[in-house]
C-alpha cells in the first residue's frame, strides 16, 4: 500500500515539473500547415440570422433569403493559415470591408479583401476583418434581422449576426 502511494506521488511530481509534457512551461514545437494555404471551397454562407451572403452585379453586399440564387455562391481560398479571401463566383467581387468597417464588394483584390475565419464553438464561423481594428478590437461581418451588412465596429465575436454557417453547393 504504501509503495503505491509513493508511486503514485512521485508520477505526480514528474508530471508537475517544469518542462514536463502537457505544462504551460513546455515551449511549444514549430509547426507547418503548408497544406492550408491555397485551398479553395465553393460554399453558400448561410448567416445565424437565416440569410444567405450575397454581392449583386453592382458590388453590394447584401442578404437574400432564396437560397438558389446564383450570386450567392461564393468561394472561399485560403491565402495563409486561418486567413480567406470571399470571392462571388457569379460576377467576381470580392467581398471586402473598409477602415469604418463597411461591408462591399471590390472587384479588385486588395488588403481590404482578407478576413481572418475561426471556427466558434457552436460550429459557425466568424470571418474578422485582417487589415482592420476598431479601437484594437477586430471587426467582423455581419448580417441582421433584415439582411444588411452591419458595420464591423458594432459587431463581436459572440452576437449571431456574426456567425456564418458555409453550406455546400450541389
Amino acid at each position: 500500500m504504501r509503495r503505491r502511494l509513493w508511486l503514485g506521488l512521485a508520477w505526480l511530481l514528474l508530471a508537475r515539473a517544469p518542462g514536463a509534457a502537457g505544462t504551460p512551461n513546455r515551449p511549444r514545437g514549430a509547426r507547418s500547415y503548408p497544406h492550408l494555404e491555397g485551398d479553395v471551397r465553393w460554399r453558400r454562407l448561410f448567416s445565424s440570422t437565416r440569410f444567405f451572403l450575397r454581392v449583386d452585379a453592382g458590388g453590394r453586399v447584401q442578404g437574400t433569403r432564396w437560397r438558389h440564387g446564383p450570386d450567392s455562391i461564393v468561394e472561399i481560398r485560403s491565402v495563409h493559415v486561418g486567413v480567406v479571401v470571399v470571392k462571388s463566383v457569379h460576377n467576381g467581387f470580392y467581398v471586402a470591408m473598409d477602415r469604418q468597417g463597411r461591408v462591399y464588394g471590390s472587384r479588385v483584390y486588395t488588403g481590404d479583401c482578407r478576413f481572418r475565419e475561426r471556427i466558434e464553438e457552436n460550429g459557425y464561423n466568424t470571418y474578422a476583418a485582417r487589415h482592420w481594428r476598431h479601437h484594437g478590437r477586430p471587426m467582423f461581418l455581419a448580417l441582421d434581422s433584415r439582411g444588411v451588412p452591419r458595420r464591423g465596429s458594432r459587431t463581436w465575436r459572440h452576437q449571431l449576426s456574426t456567425h456564418f454557417l458555409p453550406v455546400l453547393v450541389p
